[in-house]
């Protein structure tokens, strides 16, 4: 007859494995001899090795019992349930490594891949990670509300950075977080935005961002309000050009 530690250590497992089976009540407890100590048999010990086998091979200890129970037939069928499951959770988790292997890039946290390609052309064209970080942001909070968007968005911006001149203001933009309200610059800053405005498709984009909020569009335009000190020098220059808003940028009626 053998001790709780000599029946664990036949069995392989910890004293207090022994215990946690003895709890789920996979594993009988033996009444206690006239010494007051537990001995357990050759059958616990095969008990227990059996407990511990099926453990080590994925099967919850919820359904332990019901193998150790089950004939030939019941068994097998018990078997290949228990590995569905374990292919299914096999899958799920190899889902999850996917996911985290894209969030290691950075940019795929809460971004679609389109939005991921946008921010990595920015780079290729040597714009400064200041400003790719900004446009990161703030795409993230149009991904949040207008998902099914995000295709035309990105679809768009890749368009216009096919043109040099919106490079360029790109590059104005970035340039233009350390410069004074009084820049002159600005001028030509805004000179060249509103060229990028006129040549725009201004009824498609009007229609795309009559589905953005205009709680959403004050929150972008926050983004760029707190990133770029001039910004608010800007926007009245834009203004007066004829354009007002940034993030849902407009004609004013009658301003020309």
């Amino acid at each position: 007859m053998l001790t709780i530690g000599q029946l664990a250590s036949y069995a392989g497992v910890t004293v207090r494995a022994v215990r946690h089976y003895h709890a789920k009540g996979l594993l009988p407890e033996p009444e206690r001899d006239h010494s007051g100590y537990r001995r357990y048999d050759a059958h616990a010990v095969v008990d227990l090795i059996k407990i511990r086998t099926l453990a080590d091979a994925g099967v919850p200890l919820a359904r332990v019992r019901e193998l150790l129970d089950a004939d030939e037939e019941e068994f097998a069928a018990a078997v290949a349930d228990i590995d569905r499951r374990l292919r299914a959770e096999i899958r799920e988790q190899q889902r999850h490594r996917e996911r985290i292997a894209q969030l290691a890039a950075g940019d795929s946290l809460a971004l679609p891949p389109e939005a991921v390609a946008y921010l990595d052309r920015l780079r290729s064209l040597g714009l400064p990670e200041l400003l790719v970080e900004g446009e990161r942001d703030a795409w993230i909070l149009v991904a949040a509300q207008l998902p099914e968007q995000m295709p035309f968005y990105m679809t768009m911006k890749q368009q216009q950075l096919d043109d040099p001149a919106t490079v360029a203001f790109y590059r104005d933009i970035a340039d233009a977080v350390t410069w004074e309200a009084d820049d002159p610059r600005l001028a030509a800053m805004r000179d060249r935005l509103v060229g990028l405005l006129d040549a725009a498709d201004a009824e498609e984009m009007e229609s795309h961002d009559e589905q953005m909020t205009d709680e959403l569009a004050e929150l972008l335009d926050s983004v760029f309000l707190d990133s770029v000190p001039v910004a608010p020098r800007l926007l009245e220059l834009l203004e007066e050009s004829g354009w007002r808003g940034w993030t849902k940028l407009e004609r004013i009626p009658d301003a020309r």
